[in-house]
């Protein structure tokens, strides 16, 4: 059954580039990661490296689109394999195998497994943790004890039902290896390691804290991730200052009845995969041993709630619940209870995941070019309705917003280059480029090689770490921004000359209507005023607080 696995994981890996339209480009944040990758360090004001580092190998291979969704479909398929590897390990068959995959590719989890975000680092390291320790406890189950798929009353030659067996500490060592490589990947992985803890601590599983190869595994974890944290303290902590920022400008507007809404929208052609999971662990005597998993989720859940966490912070933690429900269920329509009663189930579970999923993908990858999937959205009313055309503004809009964020980037390099080109002729041209936030400071840098553009400058993210300190001494600057009101800043009236020479006129892109202004000869005060709000920018931020 492994083959089933791997073969299952194979279409995981390939279905997003089948199904994806040409008229997209990058994602925002994509193109962020990759500026990142030319620039590696230990870590990012908001990230660990491990995605800046894929990123690198994305631009040495050539920054195509297609190594950019390589490494999340190749996440995928391998999140996949681990929750195939928890069926098997519980004693589920080929048709949980199935019905564990089916939640894979549709809804949420084709989109997080489509775009380079860390999200999908995020699940797998939660995954491999949770599976990890679920291997340790299944390894040291008392050697009569029947799993689900075992026949009632199996003992093993030689073995004595109710002798109890320690775990075997190689589980313990993969969920460390999940735990370190995760925290260089997403910090949200110390989350779920410390719900994974209290629920340890709240089953008869709290044995695991006198194993010695536990404490190896949290060494193991800490080793991986201690470059990062000695990054992180000698810059000043900026995670922090990411979270408030993140707290005050997002959070803030989260309502929790939509994201309790959100859990069964995004999650919907897995419902009953999910929904069995969590019976199972709390519901049947056979899910007693991994309860522990159990009360993680409902930590995370509920954590969340109370915090305002986006939709999407949970997702990392239904690989499990899939796996443990596709067991359930499986188990739950057996043959034994005739087999049309059985085949009746099993298809009916089947057509709703699929039905459903069908409905789910129309917003989790762009299958359709702009115009035709706002004129079906049109047709489809419910989408709007149930949510799936809100932006964080919390406002409907004609497409999804991670959509939006695919379209006009490389109009907006296009139009940069003209009006770069346009400054000088004579090849000396020392324009400065700045990007008002980082994906337009990103997509310079994407497509600006093509376009004979220099490297663009910006206090957004990550582009504050490198932009020169000297860089208001310029005479020549564009700006590209999507704040329509900046034409009007007091800033701007000290140059000798300011022309808004075009915008971004690309449909339902989210940038539509971003702006590039040509500005030249600033006055000393225009320079020291431009300096003076990235100074408090860096100040803010902290990653230079303990410079002079």
């Amino acid at each position: 059954m492994k083959k089933l696995i791997y073969a299952l994981a194979l279409v995981k890996f390939i279905l997003p580039f089948l199904l994806q339209h040409s008229a997209y480009e990058p994602h925002r944040d994509e193109f962020l990661y990759l500026a990142e990758a030319r620039h590696l360090a230990w870590g990012y004001l908001e990230l660990p490296p491990v995605l800046s580092v894929l990123s690198f190998i994305t631009n040495a291979l050539g920054g195509s689109l297609f190594w950019i969704r390589f490494w999340p479909s190749l996440g995928g398929a391998l999140t996949y394999v681990l929750v195939g590897r928890m069926i098997l390990l519980l004693g589920g068959g080929r048709y949980a195998l199935i019905l564990g995959f089916l939640p894979f590719i549709f809804g949420y989890f084709v989109h997080v497994h489509f775009i380079l975000q860390p999200n999908f680092l995020e699940m797998l390291a939660w995954t491999t943790m949770a599976y990890g320790l679920m291997r340790y406890v299944r390894s040291g189950e008392p050697a009569g004890h029947v799993q689900l798929g075992e026949p009632a009353g199996h003992v093993g030659s030689g073995q004595l039902a109710g002798h109890v067996r320690s775990g075997e500490p190689g589980g313990l060592y993969i969920a460390g290896l999940g735990f370190g490589l995760g925290m260089m990947s997403k910090y949200s992985v110390a989350f779920f390691a410390g719900c994974l803890l209290i629920g340890l601590l709240l089953t008869p599983e709290r044995k695991v804290f006198r194993n010695r190869h536990f404490y190896g595994a949290l060494l193991l974890g800490f080793l991986l991730f201690l470059p990062n944290l000695i990054w992180q303290g000698v810059h000043g902590w900026p995670i922090f200052n990411h979270m408030m920022e993140l707290r005050q400008e997002q959070l803030d507007q989260v309502s929790r009845l939509n994201f309790l809404l959100d859990q069964l929208t995004y999650n919907l052609p897995g419902l009953a995969c999910w929904g069995a999971g969590l019976y199972w662990l709390f519901g049947v005597g056979d899910g007693k041993r991994y309860r522990f998993v159990g009360w993680a989720v409902v930590l995370v859940l509920a954590f969340l709630v109370l915090s305002k966490g986006k939709s999407y912070y949970a997702m990392g933690a239904y690989p499990v619940l899939f796996a443990c429900g596709a067991v359930c269920l499986e188990r739950i329509t057996a043959l034994r209870r005739g087999w049309r009663w059985s085949l009746s189930w099993r298809w009916s579970l089947v057509a709703f995941s699929v039905i459903a999923g069908c409905y789910i993908d129309m917003v989790a990858l762009p299958m359709l070019e702009p115009q035709r999937l706002v004129d079906f959205y049109t047709r489809h009313p419910s989408y709007r309705r149930l949510g799936f055309l809100r932006w964080e503004d919390q406002r409907d809009h004609p497409l999804p917003q991670d959509f939006a964020d695919m379209l006009g980037w490389k109009e907006m390099a296009a139009k940069t280059a003209k009006a770069y080109h346009s400054l000088d002729s004579s090849g000396t041209n020392h324009t400065v480029i700045d990007g008002g936030n980082y994906g337009e400071a990103g997509a310079m840098d994407y497509y600006g090689p093509a376009y004979g553009l220099p490297g663009a400058m910006g206090r957004a993210a990550n582009y504050l770490l490198w932009t020169p300190v000297d860089f208001y001494k310029g005479d020549k600057f564009i700006l590209v921004t999507d704040y329509r009101g900046v034409m009007k800043d007091d800033m701007l009236q000290k140059f000798a000359s300011v022309k808004l020479v075009d915008s971004v006129s690309t449909p339902f892109a989210r940038e539509g209507g971003s702006i590039i202004i040509v500005m030249q000869g600033p006055s000393a005060e225009a320079r020291k005023q431009w300096s003076d709000s990235y100074e408090e920018a860096r100040e803010k931020i902290s990653v230079f607080h303990r410079k002079g």
